[in-house]
């Protein structure tokens, strides 16, 4: 992120604060999103045309071919390599859903080896994709944390920015890196990402069939008792006692992803795919200070349908509060305390970046057009966290749990944070005018 940029996006969040993006142009019969062909397309471009706006894209396939996966787990006719999978890690215990088995809005899942997948698959494809087991789809397996030696794939620059798989690395006991496999006519029902996150994901074979509908659009498609549908193509979407805003939705995006491409699924983005083909696909759930208050959002809400859920045992359950939040983190994975640990991490990492010495940096290091982790990076992302910290500080129901246990104390933060962030930011400036400086001198 280069000054220009983090100028552009501070004033972004400064005139959408409290207002909602607007995605008119997508409810549009046959909306298309933007198709990314030439590979001078930079960070930067990507970060003011899609990640700040919230927009979905499709890059080409141009954009992956390099990467090992596309090499060696696809056949010359296109087709899933079992025998290189198999080779490589048959022994890897996978998690396997049913599609054709409901379970609430999900799929039920079952672990077992991917010799044992892969034999299904095969079978399945002998029997004109059919099978008396039903049509089961490997997903969310984490291969890149059980097999970090397999150069599969790198992560591409425009979604180098993830706070989500940062803060999990640093604990060591999770991520958001998955691989799916499955059949032609494979599914995922329709749903939003974990936290309201972003996601992009690769077909490494196969096609994909996605379907998209904007923030906001979701609220037309609930049920008279508010929970959303488990398929958005089901006839029963059209009973009007059953779904009685169904009508006013707009019609969802729909995009064919052919084998290479990445889409970049925005925040917040509910949707629902289909496999075309026998399909690989690799895919990333992640966050970073563009969507930060989306997930804060989120946890509100999640929070708020708890409380209201076992509301009737506010006054005589002890620690009422506490149990909430409890509820939350089995639903949604986070709690309010972890979310704090989770924006201090990321916060502690950037900061460490700014408390360098720069004297030890050559000012045009500093100062740079870096398309990863730069100072004005660092700044913004300091910002980002400031503002929802101090929004998580005021809040009752933060104040009402055992705060003081945390360390450091989230008022000290929040106070160390605006330090940092007024003094980097002058020293910004002085980097800016000192290298306009330099190059009036050199020319």
């Amino acid at each position: 992120m280069d000054g220009e940029t983090y100028v552009y996006a501070s004033k972004f969040f400064g005139k959408h604060q409290g207002s909602p993006l607007a995605y008119e142009r997508f409810c549009q019969p046959h909306a298309n999103v933007d198709y990314i062909k030439r590979e001078s397309f930079t960070y930067l471009d990507f970060f003011k045309g899609y990640l700040l706006p919230n927009l979905p894209c499709v890059f080409s396939s141009s954009f992956t071919k390099s990467w090992g996966s596309r090499k060696y787990w696809v056949t010359q006719d296109g087709k899933p390599n079992f025998d290189h999978l198999l080779g490589n890690f048959g022994d890897a215990i996978v998690p396997v859903a049913n599609c054709n088995i409901q379970e609430y809005n999900s799929n039920p899942k079952e672990q077992i080896p991917l010799r044992n997948y892969i034999s299904y698959w095969k079978e399945y494809i002998q029997g004109n994709y059919s099978s008396p087991k039903g049509c089961l789809y490997l997903k969310d397996w984490h291969l890149y944390r059980t097999f970090p030696d397999h150069h599969v794939y790198t992560t591409p620059v425009y979604f180098s920015s993830d706070w989500l798989n940062e803060y999990w690395d640093e604990l060591q006991v999770d991520d958001y890196r998955f691989v799916y496999m499955g059949p032609k006519g494979s599914w995922t029902p329709f749903h939003a990402d974990v936290f309201r996150s972003y996601s992009w994901s690769v077909n490494i074979c196969g096609r994909k069939r996605w379907l998209l509908f904007p923030p906001g659009q979701e609220e037309s498609l609930l049920d008279y008792h508010g929970n959303l549908p488990y398929d958005v193509t089901a006839s029963a979407l059209l009973d009007i006692d059953v779904y009685p805003k169904y009508s006013s939705c707009c019609p969802p995006i729909e995009i064919i992803q052919e084998a290479g491409e990445m889409l970049f699924v925005p925040s917040g983005w509910h949707h629902q795919v289909y496999n075309l083909d026998d399909t690989i696909s690799i895919n990333h759930n992640w966050m970073n200070g563009c969507n930060v208050t989306t997930m804060w959002h989120f946890l509100q809400s999640e929070l708020n349908a708890v409380q209201q859920e076992i509301d009737e045992w506010k006054d005589t359950m002890e620690d009422w509060h506490q149990h909430c939040q409890v509820i939350m983190k089995s639903c949604t994975g986070i709690d309010y305390k972890e979310f704090y640990n989770f924006l201090k991490v990321i916060a502690e990492k950037r900061i460490s970046l700014l408390e360098k010495d720069p004297e030890t940096k050559p000012l045009e290091s500093i100062c740079s057009d870096n398309p990863g982790l730069g100072p004005y990076h660092a700044v913004f992302d300091l910002s980002r966290i400031s503002d929802v910290l101090a929004s998580l500080i005021s809040n009752p129901d933060f104040q009402k749990l055992e705060i003081d246990e945390l360390s450091p104390s989230p008022k000290d933060l929040s106070s160390h944070l605006k330090e940092i962030i007024n003094a980097s930011s002058l020293w910004l400036c002085f980097c800016v005018l000192e290298l306009r400086k330099s190059s009036r001198n050199i020319i």
